[in-house]
């Protein structure tokens, strides 16, 4: 399951929630319990560990950001 965003309307508060892509409808704030969520858009972040000269996009299972050169490690 992945990590979503929302911002409660309740208590003004974003928070990351665990939940099924499908069915987020009905999840509670964590901080208030209310069920008043807007999901967020938001990106993801990658990092290499301990190789400065990787890209940004490069992934330590060497996936990638897929977007160009088949996904495996490359500059930009």
């Amino acid at each position: 399951m992945p990590i979503y965003e929302f911002h409660c309307e309740g208590c003004e508060k974003d928070s990351e929630i665990l939940v099924r892509s499908s069915n987020w409808k009905g999840a509670k704030c964590p901080h208030c319990g209310s069920t008043k969520l807007d999901k967020k858009f938001s990106t993801f972040a990658s990092s290499s560990a301990g190789n400065s000269d990787a890209p940004a996009c490069a992934t330590p299972r060497g996936g990638g950001c897929g977007g160009c050169c088949g996904g495996g490690p490359h500059r930009h």
